[in-house]
């Protein structure tokens, strides 16, 4: 069983819709895959769909977090998409990607850069806009070479010139809120540290006491040093082990399945899981 439980679609900033997600994923021969758009579940009835047979679907989604000044995501699987707490709180995320996006802009015209905003409304379409579509826009311009270029101290990395913070949720809270909403929790990537600042072992320790399930180790931002360390601190922890993609589509080279999850942890995964069940697909249309 090929298990991946962390993609991405035009819900919010990969470039293949819902629909193509799950073909994709298909095509790809994975048996399970996780649509974990950041801090929507708009692309649910989408995938759902579309589910080609043999492929299971997991809904959950990537929720914005802040912890003592540093940016982290957090994985959210199989939650109640209409518990209302946490509705509340991931509309509230959501809502302010928009002005965060076009401070970014501002701040790229500043520094001379003939980015508009138009331009990066264009490239979110119907998605939740965020710093990889302003990357995009950078891309199209020649101003960086790549999507990952763009994260760096000179553009849109965390303090980076031209970069804008957005509300981000406390992870204490908003492990509070995926549990209350009868879903299981994942700290993604948590050793990126190209991305910026890293979340310091002793708080994911105080995570895993206030109920965090299990932390993402196989993933394309960890060096082999990076995922045996992280597979340490999961066991002294009593955490789960997760690997994935983090499916962008044509944003990131990153393939689907190229980072999988083990059948067992998946299967662990669904048990703790009260608010939704994963979805077989039936045939899709």
């Amino acid at each position: 069983m090929r298990v991946d439980l962390h993609c991405h679609s035009t819900a919010s900033d990969g470039t293949d819709t819902p629909a193509e997600l799950v073909r994709n994923a298909a095509a790809a021969g994975l048996d399970v895959v996780a649509l974990t758009d950041h801090d929507t579940t708009r692309g649910y009835g989408e995938a759902i769909a579309a589910l080609p047979a043999g492929l299971t679907l997991v809904t959950g989604a990537e929720l914005s977090c802040r912890i003592d000044g540093v940016s982290m995501h957090l994985l959210a699987y199989l939650f109640d998409p209409e518990e209302p707490e946490l509705l509340a709180e991931r509309e509230l995320v959501r809502d302010d990607r928009v002005p965060r996006a076009r401070g970014m802009v501002a701040r790229l015209q500043e520094l001379g850069v003939p980015v508009t905003w138009e331009q990066v409304a264009r490239i979110a379409g119907d998605g939740s806009v965020g710093r990889p579509h302003v990357a995009t826009a950078l891309v199209e311009l020649g101003v960086v070479a790549s999507v990952d270029d763009a994260f760096t101290g000179d553009w849109l990395a965390d303090g980076g010139r031209a970069y804008v913070p957005k509300h981000e949720t406390d992870p204490f809270e908003a492990i509070r809120l995926v549990k209350g909403a009868g879903g299981v929790t994942v700290f993604a990537h948590p050793g990126a540290s190209k991305r910026g600042r890293t979340v310091p072992e002793s708080a994911i320790a105080e995570m895993a006491a206030a109920g965090l399930d299990g932390i993402e180790v196989d993933h394309m931002d960890h060096d082999e040093d990076t995922r045996v360390r992280l597979r340490g601190l999961a066991a002294d922890l009593g955490l789960l082990v997760t690997g994935s993609s983090d499916y962008h589509g044509s944003r990131k080279t990153v393939a689907l399945g190229e980072y999988t999850t083990d059948p067992e942890v998946y299967g662990e995964i669904t048990r703790r899981a009260t608010g939704a069940f994963p979805v077989p697909g039936t045939g899709g249309i």
